[in-house]
């Protein structure tokens, strides 16, 4: 059994599950079941990843100090920056690699919900099938068809959802919590890429990407307090 059959049948279960409550839709539900609880495993790595952006946030005016004093002077700067972590304890990974470990569960559940999933992406949420696109519901009944309706519910939870995180992340920009730099500036409008995804993905795949999407936000404002 492959993994992505071992995750198919743990999602079928919790449909099973939820189903007296949720009726047609308890796949849907399970989708969203699953990767919450999924997101809720790797939370001890998106704290780690946490606390050592807020370490490295600490370090960014002593950093910026050492530029200044070592700007013609790279070799010295590296090694005074090196220096510099060692003496406070804190490593120039701490902030990106426990991001980067959570990367293949991430992949795994999109692969899941978007093309592997076969038997998952035959059901439906309501009138559209997890397996269809916004481009089939649109060709079937228009914006606010049957199926149509359920794109436009899901847009408007992840349009809310980008726009709080877009906030939110201008502000800690603002407050000099994030990184100032050109890919610093646009982070706060990468959340609205959610939109996008939404709209090209199956059904299945949107609903993980929204659920995830959603989870991100509300762990920030806790893990970021």
């Amino acid at each position: 059994m492959s993994v992505f059959s071992a995750f198919a049948s743990l999602v079928e279960q919790l449909a099973d599950l939820l189903q007296p409550l949720f009726g047609a839709t308890a796949v849907a539900a399970a989708i969203v079941l699953f990767t919450a609880l999924v997101r809720l495993l790797v939370h001890p790595l998106s704290r780690a990843a946490a606390r050592g952006q807020q370490a490295q946030a600490r370090l960014r005016p002593q950093v910026a100090e050492l530029r200044k004093r070592y700007a013609k002077q790279p070799e010295k700067l590296q090694q005074a920056v090196l220096e510099l972590h060692a003496e406070e304890k804190v490593s120039p990974l701490s902030g990106c690699l426990p991001s980067l470990l959570q990367l293949p569960a991430f992949f795994l559940l999109y692969r899941l919900f978007s093309s592997e999933g076969d038997a998952l992406l035959s059901h439906r949420l309501f009138a559209a099938p997890l397996g269809g696109r916004w481009a089939d519901a649109l060709a079937e009944g228009g914006v606010f068809g049957a199926a149509g309706l359920v794109y436009v519910g899901l847009f408007l939870v992840a349009a809310v959802v980008a726009a709080f995180t877009c906030v939110r992340t201008r502000r800690m920009a603002a407050d000099g919590s994030a990184v100032e730099s050109a890919v610093g500036k646009a982070m706060p409008y990468l959340s609205f890429f959610t939109l996008f995804t939404v709209a090209v993905v199956p059904l299945a795949a949107a609903l993980y990407v929204v659920t995830s999407a959603t989870w991100s936000a509300v762990e920030r404002v806790v893990l970021y307090r």
